[in-house]
């Protein structure tokens, strides 16, 4: 499986514009990926402020991300600030070609910047079927929280979108590569470049690592970076070192 993660600066809460900039990126990928994956919030920026969003923006943005999966055969994953019964969600979207797709509603809002105020917790993990791998998608904070995470279900890809700003980024780096050493999966990160206006800076690092924990790909640029998946390769890893024979069971309340 081909993978793009789409590494790119956002325009500030506006997602008219945000969608335009990433339909030309989408437009000129090569080698055809199975999956394109863009930053978290990848229409607004990480706002603290979804009601300068128009409401029917999440719609939108849907039906935009529909549009894309069908001109390119492609599934594409992304971030946005969506409006439901009068609550606010960061709600990752997995659209698939045919309109079908699965959301996942970010669980560990970011204190910090006052995310818990402003917008609900998602409470449950959504696990992915897409062709021939399996995905568990995450949004950028819950990279911290490795029991949320923990591959108890067997999938293949951990995935997270992120707006991760510079000052941390070490925290991010070695995080993903540790994500992907205890799950045994392929960990794929897309953050974003550039500045908001907030004072913050963000310097990429996307990044991609197999079930080992190597490197795939990485970049601090504004680019795509290409990423191939392997399941016999990945198969061939569990099989071999049966790490995951070994884990803990648990359950996760709500």
């Amino acid at each position: 499986m081909k993978v793009a993660l789409i590494q790119a600066e956002l325009i500030w809460e506006d997602p008219e514009a945000n969608r335009k900039q990433f339909e030309h990126k989408i437009g000129g990928l090569e080698d055809h990926p199975d999956l394109i994956v863009l930053p978290e919030m990848f229409t607004t920026g990480f706002t603290m402020n979804p009601g300068h969003i128009a409401p029917e923006e999440g719609e939108r943005t849907l039906e935009w991300m529909q549009q894309q999966a069908e001109r390119t055969d492609a599934g594409v994953v992304g971030s946005m600030v969506f409006q439901e019964n009068g609550q606010y969600f960061n709600r990752l979207i997995f659209m698939q070609p045919g309109g079908v797709f699965d959301s996942y509603d970010k669980r560990h809002t970011f204190t910090l910047a006052g995310e818990d105020r402003v917008y609900q917790r998602g409470t449950e993990r959504t696990i992915i079927q897409f062709r021939d791998f399996t995905f568990c998608p995450l949004i950028c904070y819950d990279l911290r929280f490795p029991v949320w995470s923990r591959n108890t279900m067997d999938y293949d890809v951990l995935l997270y979108v992120a707006n991760w700003p510079s000052p941390r980024i070490g925290a991010w780096d070695n995080l993903l590569r540790a994500r992907s050493i205890e799950n045994m999966a392929y960990t794929l990160g897309v953050n974003r470049i550039g500045s908001d206006p907030n004072g913050l800076t963000y310097n990429g690092h996307s990044a991609g690592f197999d079930g080992m924990g190597n490197r795939l790909a990485y970049s601090e640029r504004e680019e795509v970076l290409q990423v191939t998946l392997s399941k016999a390769h990945l198969e061939e890893s569990r099989n071999t070192f049966r790490f995951l024979d070994d884990r803990d069971h648990f359950t996760l309340k709500p």
